[in-house]
C-alpha cells in the first residue's frame, strides 16, 4: 500500500542537521512528526510543496532568548521568529525567568526585561508551564529558573550581599519544585548587580537540586572583559562542584583592551571539554543588549538606547547624541533615561568570528522581544549567519552552521527527537532559498523580516509563509530536558 502522508515536501536541498553533507530528496509529514525521508515518488499527501532549488533545514533552535513573556503572548509576538525560521527558543536566561515569582509592581533590573507591572504573576513554575500549555505560542519552548528570580523572591529588595543559609535553602527547594514543574536548568547572571553578590559557594549551594534531576547549569558570567578567563574557572568549578554540564551564555571578549583574547577563551573551554561537559552559544554581532548600566560607560563604545520609561522618544537614538542634546555629560544622561535599555557596540569583529567558526558554538539570538528599538539579532541571527557568514564570507559551510542551529543545540541540550530530518523525529521545518537567505534588519532599523525564509512548520503545522506571513497558528509545546 503507498504511503498516504499529511504533507510532502518534494525535491529540496536536505540539511538534516547533523552536518552531514546535503542531498535531494523528499520529506513526509504526518501528524506532528516526520514519517519518511529520501525518494517518496510513490507516495502521496493531503498537500505537497515542490521544492526544486530551495533548501529544507530542521526548524532553528534559539538557543538563548528572552522569550519568556513573548511565547505567552500569541504568534504575533514571536513574528520576529518565526520570519527567521525559529521553530524552538530557550528561555529563563542570564539569572531571569518569568517563574515563579509573584509581584506587583516593576522588579529591578535586568529582570524587567521579560516583564513589567502586571506580568510578574506565576507563583510556581507549573502555573508558568500551565499557561504556556493553555495559550501556546508558534514555538516550542525549552525553559530554565533563573538565579535573579529567586533571589528577588526569597531576598526582596535586599539583593545586594550574600544569601543566607535559610534563603539558600529555600531558593534550593525552589529549584528542585520547578524542575520538576517544567524547567529543565537553573541559569545565573553573575555579572549584574542583584546576582554579583551572590558567591560561587552559593550558586554551587543553589544549583544542587540539578544533579538528581538530570538538568543544566546556564550562566551569564560574571565578568567577560579583563577576567573573562577567571570566570570561565569559576564557571567550570560550579559544573564539576554540582556534577553537571554547563553553558556559557553568548560567548564574548568585551571591551577594546581585550580583543583578540578569544584565542585564550576558546583554549580554555577546549581543553575543560575533556574533563567535563561544557558548552557555549554566541550570536553574530560584535554589539551586545542589555539593561542601561551608567556606572559601566564607556567613552570608548558606542551605545544606542533601545528603551527609557521616562524618555521613551530617545529609542533609537546614541547616548552620545542625548548627552549632546541635554548639554550633559553621557553617564548623567543615563541616569536621566533609567530605567532603560542600551545596546553597546564592545566586541571586535574578529573574535566574533573565531568564535561562531569553533566547532563547539552553537547560535542564540540573546534577542530582547520588549524593546521598542531592538538589538537587530532579535529579527535577524539565523539568516545572518547562513547569508552573511556562511555564503557571502564562506566563515563555514552551510552544512555547519544548519547543525550549530539545530541537530547540535538540540542534542546538547537534551531535547528528544529534535533538531534533524529523519522518521521519527518532530516535523519542525524551515524551507528556505539558500541563495537569498539575509537578514534585513539593521543597528537603524532592526524590527525587519528576513529575505529568503518561504515557510516554516512547528510540530507538523505552518506558522509562517514568507509570501503572506504569519499563518496565526500557536503549535508550540514546552520541551523538556531528556535524561540519561
Amino acid at each position: 500500500m503507498a504511503l498516504r502522508c499529511d504533507l510532502i515536501i518534494r525535491d529540496a536541498t536536505l540539511f538534516d542537521g547533523t552536518g552531514a553533507p546535503r542531498s535531494v530528496g523528499d520529506v513526509g509529514v504526518t501528524g506532528d512528526r516526520i514519517t519518511a525521508v529520501g525518494d517518496l515518488g510513490g507516495a502521496s499527501a493531503d498537500r505537497e510543496v515542490i521544492a526544486t532549488g530551495r533548501a529544507l533545514a530542521p526548524g532553528f533552535i534559539d538557543a538563548h532568548t528572552h522569550d519568556d513573556r513573548a511565547v505567552l503572548c500569541g504568534p504575533q509576538c514571536l513574528h520576529c521568529k518565526s520570519s527567521q525560521g525559529v521553530t524552538t527558543v530557550v528561555v529563563g536566561n542570564c539569572g531571569v525567568s518569568l517563574a515563579p515569582l509573584v509581584t506587583t509592581k516593576r522588579p529591578v533590573p535586568p529582570l524587567d526585561l521579560v516583564g513589567e507591572e502586571g506580568w510578574w504573576r506565576f507563583g510556581s513554575f507549573g502555573d508558568y508551564t500551565e499557561a504556556l500549555r493553555k495559550s501556546p505560542a508558534a514555538v516550542n519552548t525549552y525553559a530554565m529558573v533563573g538565579h535573579q528570580t529567586l533571589r528577588y523572591r526569597v531576598m526582596g529588595e535586599d539583593l545586594y550581599r550574600p544569601a543566607k543559609d535559610a534563603e539558600i535553602a529555600e531558593m534550593r527547594r525552589i529549584v528542585a519544585e520547578s524542575l520538576a514543574e517544567g524547567a529543565s536548568g537553573f541559569s545565573t547572571g553573575l555579572y549584574y548587580k542583584p546576582n554579583m553578590h551572590a558567591p560561587t559557594e552559593e550558586v554551587i549551594a543553589v544549583a544542587e537540586p540539578l544533579r538528581a534531576a538530570g538538568g543544566i547549569y546556564v550562566t551569564h558570567m560574571r565578568d567577560e572583559a579583563d577576567r573573562v578567563c577567571a570566570s570561565i574557572e569559576e564557571t567550570l568549578k560550579i559544573g564539576k562542584r554540582v556534577g553537571v554540564p554547563v553553558w556559557i551564555s553568548h560567548h564574548k571578549c568585551s571591551l577594546p583592551e581585550n580583543y583578540g583574547r578569544s584565542t585564550q577563551t576558546l583554549a580554555l573551554i577546549e581543553a575543560a571539554a575533556a574533563m567535563q561537559e561544557v558548552f557555549f552559544d554566541m550570536y553574530p554581532y560584535p554589539a551586545g543588549s542589555t539593561v542601561l548600566m551608567p556606572d559601566r560607560l564607556r567613552e570608548d563604545c558606542r551605545v544606542i538606547i533601545t528603551w527609557s520609561i521616562p524618555h521613551p522618544e530617545v529609542a533609537g537614538k546614541d547616548l552620545a547624541e542625548v548627552a549632546r542634546g541635554w548639554n550633559t555629560d553621557i553617564r548623567t544622561a543615563a541616569e536621566k533615561l533609567l530605567p532603560a535599555g542600551a545596546i553597546t557596540f564592545q566586541m571586535d569583529e574578529e573574535d566574533v568570528r573565531r568564535i561562531m567558526a569553533h566547532p563547539m558554538s552553537v547560535i542564540g539570538s540573546d534577542g530582547i522581544p520588549h524593546d521598542a528599538h531592538p538589538h537587530p539579532r532579535l529579527w535577524g541571527t539565523f539568516p545572518r549567519v547562513l547569508g552573511l557568514y556562511s555564503r557571502q564570507l564562506g566563515l563555514l559551510d552551510m552544512e555547519t552552521a544548519i547543525h550549530k542551529m539545530t541537530g547540535r543545540t538540540a542534542a546538547l541540550f537534551g531535547m528528544t527527537d529534535r533538531g534533524v530530518l529523519k522518521p521519527g523525529a518532530y516535523a519542525d521545518l524551515v524551507l528556505f532559498d539558500p541563495h537569498r537567505i539575509i537578514d534585513r534588519a539593521t543597528f537603524e532599523d532592526p524590527k525587519q523580516p528576513s529575505e529568503g525564509i518561504e515557510e516554516v512548520w512547528t510540530n507538523g503545522v505552518s506558522t509562517y509563509r514568507g509570501a503572506s506571513g504569519l499563518t496565526g497558528e500557536a503549535p508550540g509545546r514546552l520541551i523538556r530536558r531528556r535524561r540519561d
